[in-house]
């Protein structure tokens, strides 16, 4: 994270490999069992394939584990960022009891929108040191003014925040708790868009743990309830925001889940809903927009086994990015590109992409599942002729400082 990484940590085919072996397995009987090749869990195990997020999901099945033990805890040992995660869950399991006062009005609108802007900006150290204090004081606030829906609209974004910050340095447990919270507090706003909110992380919780079915019923009856509470269809940019929102995650469920019928339905309806946006908007932690949509459809083709297209589509993408992309979006384009030059033996353009995500948003480069997939196959491939390669292996934690 902000400091560089001392000691190594596991990789997904090195925990994955340790799992197996502790339950006495062979790879032959894994792969059976998780309905992946034989010869792919043997390269996954070696270091020299990526584990995508659909075959880490269908091997956690099979070894009766939790996606989140593959991928490992980078940088959750007994650390700062260690220490502040309690602090968090401490907040969150006592959510109707805030300890803290209700500051100045203009004080607390202006902690919010830097909690908006180091998410944006992947900055989760900075964001976790101030989420505990931030969330109590919000709390207390709408406490004090029940029936003010607004401020409990703050304090649901407070929470899209957290989870954030949870699943991203694979805390799955507390991202569970963190969209419970999120959804009670949506509740009490009487406002469709924010329970959208609440909905598109309950459905990133089973997206992290590989239930992409049960995410799509869940991201399919939002839209549903959405729509209704509209009636007449979006008329604002706030509900067009919401309702393309959804079915982007429903992109990245669909495209997992290999429904290729479903990925399509979403990405033309996304793509509909951004027809009525002038360029890409972050509201309430989540950014719409034509240059998203394009983004998810990138990714999608990733998933379903399209790689060149998605190299294709990269190019254009990372050389102008569309205006009103964040960093964080920026951050996962590059990620994404990266996998898919990597899909398409083009290693240099995966370094690229990867040298990328590092500049532009080193604290996600860092953790994310994927950037350190793609970068520990290509150290594999490419360790002695790479010194950049180690440098980011070592800032990563997938290799020890010499």
């Amino acid at each position: 994270m902000e400091s560089t990484a001392v000691e190594r940590t596991p990789a997904a085919g090195e925990n994955i490999q340790l799992l197996r072996k502790s339950r006495g397995m062979s790879q032959t009987k894994l792969a059976r069992t998780a309905s992946v090749s034989t010869s792919l869990l043997s390269k996954i195990e070696q270091g020299i394939r990526a584990a995508s997020p659909p075959v880490v999901a269908a091997i956690a099945e099979a070894l009766h584990v939790s996606t989140a033990r593959i991928y490992g805890q980078p940088f959750m040992g007994p650390s700062e960022q260690s220490d502040l995660m309690t602090k968090l869950r401490t907040v969150v399991r006592g959510y109707t009891l805030p300890k803290e006062d209700v500051p100045p009005p203009e004080e607390l609108a202006k902690d919010l929108r830097k909690a908006g802007e180091l998410r944006a900006s992947t900055k989760y150290l900075e964001l976790l040191r101030m989420l505990p204090r931030l969330l109590g004081q919000v709390t207390a606030a709408a406490m004090e003014e029940p029936g003010e829906t607004v401020v409990w609209s703050d304090v649901a974004d407070v929470y899209g925040c957290a989870y954030s910050v949870a699943h991203r340095l694979v805390q799955p447990d507390l991202a569970d708790l963190v969209v419970a919270r999120q959804t009670w507090a949506a509740r009490q706003t009487w406002n469709p868009r924010a329970e959208a909110g609440a909905a598109w992380n309950e459905a990133g919780t089973h997206q992290s743990a590989g239930h992409y079915g049960d995410g799509l019923a869940i991201i399919d009856r939002a839209i549903t309830g959405y729509e209704r509470a509209l009636r007449l269809g979006p008329a604002t940019q706030e509900e067009v925001h919401a309702l393309g929102s959804l079915h982007l995650r429903g992109v990245v469920l669909a495209s997992r889940a290999k429904d290729h019928g479903a990925t399509r339905s979403h990405v033309e309806k996304a793509k509909a809903l951004a027809e009525q946006m002038p360029h890409d908007v972050l509201a309430h932690n989540t950014t719409f927009g034509p240059g998203n949509v394009a983004l998810y459809e990138l990714a999608s083709h990733i998933e379903l086994g399209r790689p060149d297209e998605a190299t294709e589509l990269s190019g254009p993408l990372i050389r102008t990015p569309p205006q009103g992309l964040r960093p964080s979006r920026i951050g996962r384009l590059c990620i994404d590109a990266a996998r898919a030059h990597l899909a398409v033996n083009d290693h240099s353009g995966a370094e690229e992409a990867l040298r990328q995500a590092h500049k532009v948003t080193p604290q996600m480069a860092q953790v994310h599942p994927m950037a350190r997939e793609v970068l520990r196959v290509l150290v594999i491939h490419h360790e002695r002729s790479k010194p950049e390669l180690v440098t980011m292996a070592q800032r990563s934690g997938l290799m020890a400082e010499l």
